[in-house]
């Protein structure tokens, strides 16, 4: 191994441990603990350090969104894939969308609710954030009426998912009825499909 192999393979392992370590701290105590000083304690590196990584925290919230979404597309991949309609494909990803929302708030946050610097639908989006849209929208589109834009539909279909986990998550709306509502959305969605 060549001593530039060694370097680039212990920079990229530097930046997965601080990445590790934000989605950690964030899920435990929230956006708000995470901080340069924070993690370069929890790390046990110099802030410099971190900083030759990433420029700040919203950096490193970036690369957790990015790595958030490589997930939320590969959980919302499987279960559109073991469905055995479209509706049931429709339902599934909805499901996961929304659990994962729920089970993992700090990360959802920092995917969809944090100001990041990320190009968002856009050509320029990092490919885990494409994935996740490209999941929503290959459960969406088979629904599409003729004259529908698919985009459009699929980013309507994302905001009511989204509503749902961020109106729960506050409070606004009770839990006990979301499966009530997100059956709802998705009957909406889907009159007419079998």
């Amino acid at each position: 191994m060549t001593i530039q192999t060694r370097r680039e393979r212990e920079r990229a392992e530097r930046e997965l441990l601080i990445v590790s370590a934000a989605r950690e701290l964030a899920e435990t105590e929230g956006w708000d603990a995470v901080t340069t000083r924070r993690l370069a304690a929890e790390i046990e590196y110099s802030q410099p350090v971190l900083y030759s990584h990433f420029k700040d925290k919203g950096a490193i919230m970036a690369a957790v969104a990015v790595e958030g979404c490589a997930e939320i597309a590969a959980e919302m991949r499987t279960a559109r894939l073991a469905a055995k309609d479209t509706r049931e494909a429709l339902t599934a990803v909805g499901e996961t969308y929304t659990s994962f929302g729920r089970r993992r708030p700090a990360l959802y946050d920092a995917m969809f609710t944090h100001m990041v610097d990320l190009p968002f639908a856009t050509p320029e989006a990092p490919a885990p954030l494409q994935a996740a849209f490209g999941e929503l929208f290959s459960a969406v589109q088979p629904i599409a009426a003729e004259g529908d834009d698919p985009g459009l539909l699929t980013e309507t279909y994302w905001a009511g998912l989204h509503g749902l986990v961020t109106l729960m998550r506050s409070g606004r709306l009770p839990e006990g009825a979301h499966e009530q509502r997100l059956a709802l959305l998705i009957a909406h969605f889907a009159a007419g499909v079998s």
